[in-house]
């Protein structure tokens, strides 16, 4: 990690969209032996976004995209390179962001997909980083989607609780030290891969395979207690860690948003902090853990509750299967 960034980005524009199907706890509760009450006291979430039938994971990186393009008054052309974080791509071959570039319009951009769960919009804006200050782009898009409802095994109560469609997108363009990214941090610990894992649906296990329909491997596997734990070690520690790299404290900053896993965990990893809890922003109860969105979809929601706004100071960290984990500070 660099201690200074002499050439950084900044966030020129930010975009989201969220699927029109509501999911309550209620409707879960219909569907599996669980109970609004049970859901809500573990987790926080109150309702979830569900893809239509009809729509699939690049209508959301389209509407995030196009939304983000317009907030900073950027013309689609202009931009050249486009990153998709996502774990739930639109299919293997090709890339997601191959297939919605023509849709989005950026067809001088360079694209390509990133996959770091949960993590990957960290750590997109990272990579999107580092070609701007490398000079190699000027514009970057980077978008984190994902349509994990799709993925979900809707009678293993223990995780279809969980997960929510959606998309969130910002367009960076460079800056100069003190603006935009100030200081951004990323790991990776692969002993930890089967805490969160998906077995099915790669060359290991084929999708098509017998032993990925028998076992219902194709679904997103968690074992939950054990990575509550690395989570908030994890996540506590590497934004004290992106924070004392800048010569700054907790209370420094204007708002922390983390991932939106959980409201256990992202209490835990506030207390563990030391920050105000009012400083803490959460939108889980609403949107549920969206994975590579969860960031930028709270970060849209700060922005229109007016709880976050240019020139504040705002920690953004992240946490997900890999596993990895990253944080990043911003000046918005």
């Amino acid at each position: 990690m660099h201690d200074s960034f002499p050439t950084t980005a900044r966030i020129a524009g930010i975009g989201c969209y969220l699927p029109e199907r509501v999911l309550s706890n209620r409707d879960i509760e219909k569907m599996v032996d669980t109970s609004d009450e049970w859901i809500t006291t573990r987790t926080g979430i109150k309702e979830r976004r569900v893809v239509a039938d009809d729509e699939s994971l690049v209508d959301l990186v389209e509407r995030a995209g196009r939304a983000a393009l317009a907030d900073a008054g950027v013309e689609p052309e202009d931009v050249d390179l486009f990153i998709l974080a996502t774990a739930t791509v639109e299919q293997p071959i090709p890339a997601s962001s191959a297939i919605v570039q023509p849709r989005l319009g950026v067809t001088n951009a360079a694209c390509f997909d990133l996959s770091a769960a949960c993590s990957g919009f960290v750590y997109a804006l990272n990579v999107a980083r580092q070609f701007i200050a490398t000079g190699e782009a000027k514009t970057v898009l980077v978008v984190g989607a994902e349509c994990l409802t799709r993925y979900t095994n809707w009678s293993d109560r223990s995780t279809c609780v969980l997960f929510g469609d959606g998309a969130g997108a910002v367009v960076l363009e460079p800056a100069r030290a003190g603006d935009g990214i100030l200081r951004i941090d990323w790991e990776t610990d692969g002993n930890y891969a089967d805490l969160i894992s998906m077995p099915g649906g790669g060359c290991r296990i084929p999708p098509h395979s017998k032993q990925a329909i028998d076992d219902g491997l194709p679904f997103i596997h968690m074992r939950g207690n054990e990575t509550f734990k690395v989570a908030v070690r994890a996540m506590a520690d590497i934004s004290q860690r992106v924070l004392a790299s800048a010569g700054l404290a907790v209370d420094d900053i204007d708002l922390f948003i983390p991932h939106q896993a959980n409201i256990r965990i992202i209490n835990a990893v506030g207390s563990r902090l030391g920050i105000d809890g009012d400083k803490v922003f959460t939108n889980v109860h609403r949107v549920g853990n969206t994975s590579a969105a969860s960031i930028p979809l709270a970060m849209c929601d700060a922005i229109e509750q007016g709880r976050l706004k240019r020139g504040d100071l705002v920690l953004l960290t992240a946490f997900g299967g890999g596993l990895t984990w990253g944080s990043a500070l911003v000046r918005y």
